[in-house]
């Protein structure tokens, strides 16, 4: 007999599908079906009637049977378990029965956002004979609204009696080796790893049995780390199956992605692994940054009080972000960003209606800001993800505004590294600098603000090292390697020797570096090599020229587009450019046409919501679609007087046809201006076909960010992946290596993360490439750089580096030819 059942949303917030989760175990539906709801407020409730099946030793997930034998899994947070429990309340235990909206955990959003991967809550239905019978389409819903409709037939629970199983039976006797126990990521593995086994197998623990092709009953079993466990397995296949098993109980393979740094190095012994964001290498005292967040009470003292409270507290906050925002340089651009926010009335809105809801403003404005920062997390593109911290930093602001507090900020010692779980721009601006040797963070991101910031400054920045930080000690000695990719506590005698070498190898290098200002560069055997800037303001363009720039290799101009209510018009757009350009006199300048959709969306485009949008409408394909807003900026740059070399540059180019189709624009437009038009080269497709899109441009130039992406088919915002994501791969290199041979005598550049990696430039110098285009404050260290080479020792470096197996083995080569090359 078929029976439905409604189940209401355990949490308030925003529905998001399953396939959106940045964690491929739900997102394939390894688990089982549903969907998942990006909380805001901080209960988890039940969605029906049922028994409670197991509460997970970290409290972060539940399970509910229903009846008929149905089961839910609740699973609040992506890497959670690695939390360990901190900041959840289980408010009921194994076999209660609880009704409809019945509180069951209560826990800490802020930690939650902080500590874990994702804040996305899957909610998974299974069960034999179960069927989704309707779903919700997505957006916000409250706490019980329906968000499933389930069909179910009568089956037996997954978690029984031990019973005589048919045929002879082969038991195993096993430890639990899981760090944090079976929890739904192994749970999933085993059951996938089973699928095709002709065997049945269960787990047993104490008078309890679970069916293995189970996720959810295994769960029921509550196997802790240490636990002991019984494998029973019979059919054709037993012993395979208990080998498959075992595999996964006793190797700790699937440590959550949140307190895994994603390495791009081989990591020494003993050191703890992470993402370099700001080159550089040095050693200090760990100091711990503690700030207080907001702490507002929920309930508001009347709506209209509080929609005064929060006008207040934006007003405050809109003048200091338009004081920060009148210097020069990243920062101010940081902060022009964050005015853009207070401008997004979708976040005022969200805010206003939780007031109107009864809540404080404080606390409505955090947990708007919260709610919509999880949705970027959610992505699953790195960029948009890091954009999150932007939305959590203005909330915070305003939140301090109303109650009238402000965030402490420690004084490090001289000399220190600076530890923090993640950094805020705000918190980064209010730093004194000068006083810090690095930072290291346990999250973040590469390409996040506070990151440019570092690397605007030179300070060096390592992210991503993942909850081991943790145990670092307050005043511990800490060396941090940028470069490589590590952080190592109390390093030995051996450790700090390396150091020092390195450090004598940089100053060297730093050293001719000031010798050369804006002279030109050539090899130690006379080849010359274009050093140039990748710039996004006047400002930057500014630090270039005083850098010694050879040019500007890659002008960004969507800062021009976002965050606004409208397209720049023509003359707004040559104001612009005009003093850029003055910045920047007789050097050659690149700009690259608008880069929108996908990770930079801009509202009044009207783009479709896209299921990939990296894989959608975005860079030259936007602008062919809109071909207003093309000419636009092809009249705003060709009207203007140049200083030096023009060069337009196309986006997001996979084909010649695109270049043929904005040739015909520029050439109907240009006059008699002398402009040059490049593609860039971010896609394999764009590599493979170098020669053909050759023909229709004047110049390549390589985005090695995407075209890593692209070629690896790894997102930085999935943390399952985000660790093959290095440029130096021997794929992505390889790519490079067809580009420079196949575009002929069209030159070839990188203006990608690649091109400022002292351990790349050499193997890109050996492969082909003569201009490289980086920040500026890269630049006077990238020409010193390139007068230590030969083009010979280069060319057969970067031929041993397309013969590596990894990026790895690429990065160990690379670093033992830079030992060499300074002997």
């Amino acid at each position: 007999m078929m029976i439905e059942v409604e189940l209401g949303a355990p949490l308030a917030g925003w529905v998001i599908p399953l396939e959106k989760i940045p964690d491929p175990v739900f997102a394939q539906g390894m688990v089982g079906d549903g969907l998942a709801i990006e909380p805001i407020g901080d209960m988890l409730h039940a969605p029906c009637a049922g028994t409670i099946s197991s509460v997970h030793a970290a409290r972060h997930a539940v399970t509910l049977a229903l009846a008929e034998g149905v089961e839910l899994l609740m699973h609040i947070g992506i890497d959670s378990v690695g939390m360990a429990g901190r900041g959840f309340e289980a408010l009921v235990s194994p076999g209660a029965r609880v009704a409809a909206g019945d509180p069951l955990v209560r826990f800490d959003l802020d930690q939650l956002a902080l500590r874990a991967s994702a804040a996305a809550t899957p909610i998974i239905v299974t069960g034999p004979g179960v069927d989704i019978l309707a779903r919700h389409t997505g957006g916000m819903v409250a706490v019980g609204e329906t968000v499933l409709r389930i069909g179910a037939r009568a089956a037996a629970n997954g978690i029984a009696r031990p019973q005589a199983a048919a045929g002879e039976a082969r038991r195993h006797e096993a430890v639990v080796a899981l760090a944090h126990g079976l929890h739904a990521r192994p749970a999933a593995r085993i059951a996938t790893a089973l699928r095709e086994l002709r065997a049945e197998v269960f787990l047993e623990s104490g008078d309890q049995r679970a069916s293995a092709a189970s996720s959810i009953a295994m769960l029921g079993l509550g196997l802790r780390h240490g636990a002991p466990v019984t494998i029973v397995a019979h059919g054709a296949d037993a012993g395979e199956a208990i080998t498959r098993v075992l595999a996964v109980l006793q190797h700790d393979t699937d440590v959550p992605a949140a307190t895994v740094a994603p390495s791009r190095s081989i990591v020494p012994e003993g050191a703890i692994g992470g993402v370099g964001a700001a080159p550089g290498l040095a050693i200090g005292p760990a100091c711990w940054l503690r700030t207080n967040r907001p702490a507002p009470t929920r309930l508001g003292a009347g709506v209209m009080t509080e929609r005064s409270n929060l006008v207040q507290g934006i007003g405050m906050v809109w003048a200091e972000l338009e004081a920060e925002s009148q210097g020069e340089g990243q920062a101010a651009d940081v902060f022009t960003a964050h005015r853009a926010i207070l401008e997004d009335p979708s976040l005022i809105d969200a805010a206003l209606a939780r007031i109107d809801s009864g809540e404080s403003a404080a606390f409505a404005i955090l947990s708007a800001a919260e709610a919509q920062a999880g949705i970027l997390r959610a992505s699953g593109d790195a960029r948009i993800a890091e954009r999150g911290a932007d939305l959590v930093d203005v909330g915070e602001r305003i939140a301090h505004a109303i109650l009238g507090t402000r965030a402490n900020m420690i004084m490090p010692p001289e000399g220190a590294i600076l530890l923090a779980d993640d950094l805020l721009p705000s918190q980064f601006a209010a730093l004194d600098t000068d006083r810090i040797a690095g930072i290291a963070l346990a999250r973040g991101g590469p390409t996040a603000h506070v990151a440019i910031l570092a690397a605007g400054i030179g300070l060096p920045m390592i992210v991503a090292l993942g909850t081991p930080l943790e145990a670092v000690a307050e005043g511990a000695s800490l060396l941090i390697d940028c470069d490589s990719g590590f952080v190592r506590v109390d390093p030995d005698a051996h450790a700090r020797e390396g150091l020092a070498a390195a450090r004598a190898r940089r100053a060297a290098v730093e050293a001719r570096a000031r010798t050369i200002g804006a002279a030109a560069v050539h090899t130690a055997d006379g080849i010359s090599v274009s050093v140039q800037a990748n710039c996004g303001s006047v400002a930057d363009a500014q630090a270039a020229m005083a850098a010694g720039a050879d040019g500007c290799g890659l002008l960004r101009t969507e800062f021009l587009f976002l965050g606004r209510a409208a397209a720049p018009d023509i003359g707004e757009q040559r104001a612009t450019y005009r003093a850029i350009f003055e910045a920047l006199p007789e050097r050659p300048i690149t700009v690259r046409l608008l880069d929108v959709g996908g990770d930079k969306p801009a509202p009044y485009l009207s783009l479709p919501a896209e299921e990939n949008p990296a894989l959608g409408l975005r860079g030259i394909r936007v602008a062919l679609s809109r071909p207003e807003i093309l000419e636009a900026q092809l009249s705003a740059i060709l009207g203007l007087p140049v200083p030096g070399p023009l060069r337009i540059m196309v986006p997001m180019v996979a084909s010649a046809h695109e270049m043929a189709a904005v040739r015909a624009v520029l050439d109907r437009l240009r006059g008699d201006t002398a402009v040059a038009l490049g593609a860039m080269v971010e896609t394999p497709a764009a590599a493979i076909g170098a020669d053909l899109i050759a023909a229709e441009a004047d110049f390549l130039s390589i985005g090695s960010n995407d075209l890593t992406q692209y070629a690896l088919a790894a997102d930085r915002g999935n943390a399952a992946v985000a660790a093959m994501l290095d440029g130096l791969h021997p794929g992505v290199l390889r790519l490079i290596a067809e580009t420079c041979t196949r575009a002929g005598s069209t030159p070839v550049s990188v203006c990608g993360g690649l091109a400022a990696d002292p351990m790349a430039a050499p193997i890109l110098i050996g492969l082909g490439v003569r201009t490289l285009s980086v920040p500026p404050a890269q630049v006077a260290l990238t020409k010193a750089l390139v007068t230590t080479l030969t083009v010979t020792a280069a060319a057969s470096h970067a031929r041993q580096a397309l013969a590596c197996a990894s990026a790895a083995e690429v990065r160990a080569l690379a670093r033992r030819f830079a030992e060499e090359l300074s002997a």
